[in-house]
């Protein structure tokens, strides 16, 4: 009998069975997953995905959070796909549609660089106008100018449309762009992996087998890659374990999934709201712990503040995030839909966020590798997780 057992959360709980896998480091089934999600004993949720996080650290790193200097950059919002839940699928924000040549990408570039970022996270829409020629120049002028900067670059979706336009493999497509300065590939575009939702969102583009299919190409390659889920898009608990499970037989295939972003949809712009239940903030802390205990082969779980907002993705970090994302210097895919938290955030404030939720705030690059630890102590939190836990969740 091991020690959760003798816990108090989880003397004779309904969910001792699956503490006690998580505790003795067992992989819990896609049933244990789906009974995490009906339970609604959130203390009990959390302090699993925390004992979770911990686990996976490196020993004295228990009560490190993750951050970067970084910027978003999205040379063209034209997209031809017209997802539903995206709000630049309806004809008036297409209207305001934009596409950079290469001198404006690198002006807007070294907006980034003169602040210090060291990554550059690059994405846009599916553009005609934007072919592989066009990415490799602009990889090619990025690396020269600004060496120093990290590309992580190209959604799954991306690679998939540059290479149809050209006639070419996926893995050519990823070759040519590592041979121009790509670092390692973001994870969006996943969406839901349930082609019943896919079809209800109008989701043509990049299926889960050809998803999982450009990430290992990528890994196989040798760049590291992260993974997303989309929530708030007609999909069941059932659809997320799945989703989940398909991205964890894949990392046990080629390793190179380095961290797993549960995002929500906003809708604004969008005709989706009436036949869809926007996630309440319990639903988006599970994705957080859930994704963290079932994603077992995954090292590090983000809590996205331009998402989740700032007072939930604090919270999230004691459900199993480890990672905060950036100090974003302007996002603008979020925002179009509705998005109302920060555009950026300075590392000052980054850094108290992270130290006033009770972790010690760590300065990495895009591969994790630490960059600088804070001199700043993590918070002696007074009031109790569960007490923090109701005040946010009541308050919406």
């Amino acid at each position: 009998m091991s020690a959760v057992i003798e816990n108090r959360i989880f003397t004779g709980h309904p969910l001792a069975d699956v503490a006690e896998k998580v505790y003795t480091g067992k992989r819990i089934s896609r049933e244990d997953a789906i009974r995490l999600y009906q339970s609604d004993d959130l203390v009990a949720i959390g302090a699993l995905g925390e004992y979770a996080r911990r686990v996976k650290a490196e020993p004295g790193q228990e009560n490190y959070v993750y951050y970067i200097h970084n910027m978003h950059l999205n040379p063209t919002n034209f997209c031809v796909e017209t997802c539903r839940f995206c709000s630049y699928a309806n004809p008036e924000e297409r209207g305001k549609a934009y596409t950079w040549g290469v001198d404006r990408v690198l002006e807007e570039a070294g907006k980034g660089a003169a602040l210090g970022i060291n990554e550059i996270h690059m994405v846009g829409g599916l553009n005609p106008a934007c072919d592989l020629a066009y990415y490799e120049e602009v990889l090619q002028q990025l690396r020269i100018k600004f060496p120093h900067i990290h590309m992580k670059a190209f959604t799954a979706v991306e690679i998939e449309y540059l290479a149809n336009l050209d006639g070419i493999t996926y893995e050519e497509v990823l070759t040519r762009l590592i041979a121009c300065g790509l670092g390692s590939m973001p994870g969006g575009g996943a969406e839901i992996f349930d082609d019943a939702v896919r079809e209800r969102m109008a989701v043509k583009k990049t299926p889960a087998p050809v998803y999982l299919e450009i990430h290992g190409i990528a890994h196989k390659l040798g760049i590291k890659s992260n993974a997303t889920m989309l929530t708030g898009i007609s999909e069941s608990i059932e659809n997320k374990v799945d989703h989940m499970l398909l991205l964890r037989e894949q990392q046990d295939k080629s390793g190179g999934f380095q961290c797993f972003i549960p995002l929500k949809c906003y809708y604004d712009g969008t005709n989706i709201q009436d036949e869809v239940t926007e996630p309440t903030p319990a639903d988006l802390l599970k994705d957080v712990a859930i994704s963290r205990i079932l994603l077992d082969n995954f090292p590090h779980i983000k809590a996205y503040w331009i998402q989740l907002g700032v007072q939930l993705a604090q919270l999230a970090l004691s459900f199993g995030a480890d990672d905060m994302d950036g100090t974003i210097m302007e996002e603008k895919i979020t925002h179009a839909a509705g998005a109302k938290t920060p555009l950026q955030l300075a590392q000052e404030k980054m850094e108290q966020l992270i130290a006033s939720s009770g972790y010690k705030p760590v300065v990495r690059d895009t591969i994790y590798n630490i960059r600088q630890v804070s001199s700043l102590e993590p918070a002696k939190i007074s009031e109790s997780f569960a007490e923090r836990l109701n005040a946010l969740v009541n308050d919406h």
